[in-house]
């Protein structure tokens, strides 16, 4: 199979689909592999080093999104749509709840898009997601800590804790992978830990992995605004695979908090949880509402970009070995997991979730 490797076209990302060494597998699996000119060359991977492992570097982006298999990283930019043929599978993270321009140009071009956030593993896991889920909960503390910082517009709290001065305090919204990660830096940091989840499963495990450094509660309204009048930084960490993500703090919320705190929305790529939430961008990655500074980031984890390629590459050369060897069709009948990641082909929404959503907003209004 031909497989083709784009250069990234969202703002400030430096990931890239493979890396030379998975290049190599493929080839030696009798694959063809061509890779756009410098799409590695930002986290270290020059053309040379792909070139030496069997690749074909292309200049013309159109002969790359010819291919019948696409391995990206982010979702397709508008820049990109022009070039996108009919008949072909872009397997990455293609996040088209959030976005119905989006959805509408993939569904034009009739191309097959398998995401990354969708495909599931044991118990209901997402480990394509999963190592991204991991950086980006890591991140989100630093990036808190540093954004309270005066010369950044923040109320001037240190997150980690000083003797004989109020500890500072973290809530985070969410019980999953970015939750639990969170939760473990900004105690290890030494600031005050809240988490607030909706699974009962997922609460007493995050317990579990945390201990007592973290206190836990279900993630009812009342105690959601009582946790954010009391917090310094609060930490959005909601997924719902395929689908957008619920509303869960609004603006009266957000309003209650002292001025200068700091909220990070990391689902945004699902809409994110906040009532002010609206997408940001590495090179604007902040706004102010009620007072409070939003950093909504859809993409946090191409701030690491090198770690992050080689980590999610990790996780997805078995999949596009399958995909290629198989043959498309052949891998998703095989494999229903891999399946759970097909949101569209041939012009139609194939994932419930993503079915529902676009179905809700098709919806007419009735004036009463």
């Amino acid at each position: 199979m031909r497989i083709g490797v784009p250069r990234e076209r969202k703002d400030g990302e430096r990931r890239v689909g493979l890396v030379p060494e998975n290049v190599g597998a493929l080839v030696a699996a009798g694959h063809e592999v061509v890779v756009e000119r410098d799409a590695g060359a930002r986290v270290g991977f020059d053309d040379a080093s792909y070139a030496a492992y069997g690749a074909i570097v292309e200049s013309d982006a159109a002969r790359i999104y010819a291919c019948p298999l696409i391995v990206k990283v982010k979702e397709l930019q508008p820049v990109e749509f022009a070039a996108l043929c009919a008949g072909t599978t872009v397997f990455g993270f293609a996040q088209l709840g959030r976005d119905r321009a989006l959805q509408d140009a993939v569904l034009a071009a009739r191309i097959a898009c398998i995401a990354y956030e969708t495909v599931t593993g044991p118990g209901g896991s997402l480990p394509l997601l999963a190592p991204m889920s991991r950086i980006a909960g890591r991140l989100a503390p630093f990036i808190g800590a540093s954004l309270l910082m005066t010369d950044r517009g923040g109320g001037g709290v240190l997150l980690s804790a000083i003797d004989g001065v109020q500890t500072a305090s973290v809530t985070i919204v969410g019980a999953g992978v970015v939750a639990r990660e969170a939760a473990l830096l900004a105690a290890d940091l030494g600031a005050s830990v809240r988490v607030l989840g909706r699974s009962p499963t997922r609460l007493d495990a995050l317990r579990a992995a945390c201990g007592d450094r973290v206190v836990t509660a279900s993630a009812e309204p009342d105690a959601i605004a009582a946790a954010l009048r009391a917090s310094d930084l609060v930490i959005g960490a909601v997924l719902q695979p395929g689908a957008l993500s619920p509303k869960l703090i609004s603006r009266r919320m957000l309003a209650s908090m002292r001025r200068g705190s700091v909220f990070i929305d990391v689902g945004i790529d699902q809409g994110g949880i906040g009532e002010t939430s609206r997408m940001t961008t590495l090179s604007n990655p902040t706004y102010v509402e009620e007072g409070v500074i939003h950093y909504c980031v859809p993409n946090m984890p191409a701030l690491v970009a090198r770690t992050a390629t080689l980590a999610l590459t990790q996780a997805t050369l078995p999949y596009v070995l399958s995909l290629a060897n198989r043959g498309i069709d052949d891998a998703l009948a095989a494999d229903d997991r891999l399946r759970a990641g097909l949101q569209v082909r041939d012009g139609e929404v194939t994932h419930p979730a993503l079915a529902a959503d676009r179905a809700k907003a098709e919806q007419p209004i009735r004036s009463s």
